[in-house]
């Protein structure tokens, strides 16, 4: 290993990101004999589960819920609640002794000679490969409607939403037909006068439909596709989980969702038949973006947002790989069970990769 002034030493690997996509990897580059370091911007341990809201659980139990090597301990939450999450990962990581640095706020990437540099505000790493690890959650995605600079309520995404107490008592609408509209629409439904707006008409899972199913079930898609025989045509991670806060609005009756505003006004929004409510607050549960702006210098991001991919590795930089940013980067690969496959294959890729360098590098 070597280093200059102001330059870290050279590492083999670098992992940017600090959740269970990172930690999966990390877990499968700690079984080489490849040098590497974790960059993470959070304060601590927990990834993007440190800012989910109070109430969130997981869709399953702690047995389908765990990374590579050691099963989620048992907690008097079930299914697991947003703490024991953080919990886990934060003994996931002492457990392993996995060496992140914290917090590492990565601000750029460039290609330099025969290394990646990564650049943040109180150091720089050179690495021959990078795992770009970085989730969606620091992204929120919110659509652009006419009026809304003009509104004078609130508005905030579920990433930055913490509790129901908040609104209580005031005209809410919730956006969004995923499951975090759901969750979020069922609790303020219970302390406000709630509307649940979609897009398109939400999808309900059978009661009896869990992540351990939806995993069984993106494992069956997988194995179709490389068989090349059709995939099955099953629930999706993108439909409803009727877990326990769903279930209860749906027993009260509320569990109902209208057709998206049109505009806003300075006081709410218009509806497609021309009426008008008066809104106190708007909560986007409009899910994310890829982040991807420490990539910009290595010149890999399409036109889409995304960076062309082959399983998760780039088809444009040699050296750069994407874990857990969601379908595009392999299947189920953006939750907690799903992301040991290509975290897995990941790592056997790049060690095969760096193997494959003059000895010399």
């Amino acid at each position: 290993m070597k280093s200059s002034a102001g330059v870290a030493p050279d590492v083999d690997v670098i992992i940017v990101g600090g959740g269970q996509a990172a930690l999966a990897t990390a877990y499968f580059l700690r079984r080489t004999s490849l040098s590497f370091v974790l960059l993470d911007a959070e304060q601590g341990p927990g990834g993007a589960w440190r800012h989910g809201w109070d109430s969130l659980r997981l869709f399953s139990s702690a047995t389908w819920s765990s990374l590579p090597g050691w099963q989620m301990p048992p907690s008097d939450n079930n299914p697991p609640s947003r703490d024991d999450v953080i919990s886990y990962l934060a003994q996931y990581e002492q457990r392993y002794s996995l060496p992140v640095k914290r917090p590492v706020w990565v601000e750029s990437m460039q290609a330099v000679d025969d290394r990646i540099v990564i650049a943040a505000k109180d150091g720089r790493w050179r690495a021959k490969a990078v795992v770009s690890a970085t989730g969606n959650w620091s992204k929120p995605f919110i659509p652009e409607l006419p009026g809304a600079p003009h509104f004078s309520g609130v508005q905030i995404h579920s990433a930055h939403y913490t509790s129901p107490a908040e609104f209580a008592g005031k005209r809410v609408i919730v956006v969004g037909g995923g499951n975090s509209g759901a969750q979020v629409f069922a609790e303020i439904s219970e302390v406000a006068q709630a509307t649940w707006v979609t897009m398109t008409e939400p999808r309900f899972l059978p009661d009896d439909i869990d992540g351990q199913a939806l995993f069984e079930q993106a494992t069956a898609r997988l194995k179709a596709i490389q068989a090349g025989q059709p995939t099955p045509i099953a629930g999706s991670l993108g439909d409803i989980v009727m877990v326990p806060s769903v279930k209860a609005a749906r027993d009260r009756g509320v569990l109902r969702a209208t057709r998206m505003f049109e505009r806003f006004t300075t006081s709410g929004v218009v509806w497609p038949d021309d009426s008008e409510s008066v809104v106190d607050a708007i909560i986007w549960c409009t899910g994310f973006r890829p982040a991807l702006d420490h990539l910009v210098g290595l010149n890999v991001i399409n036109a889409n947002g995304r960076v062309d991919v082959e399983g998760t590795h780039s088809t444009k930089e040699p050296r750069l790989w994407l874990v857990g940013y969601g379908e595009w980067t392999g299947l189920a690969s953006a939750t907690i069970i799903g992301v040991t496959r290509t975290a897995r294959s990941t790592v056997m890729e790049v060690a095969e990769f760096l193997e494959g360098l003059p000895a010399n590098l």
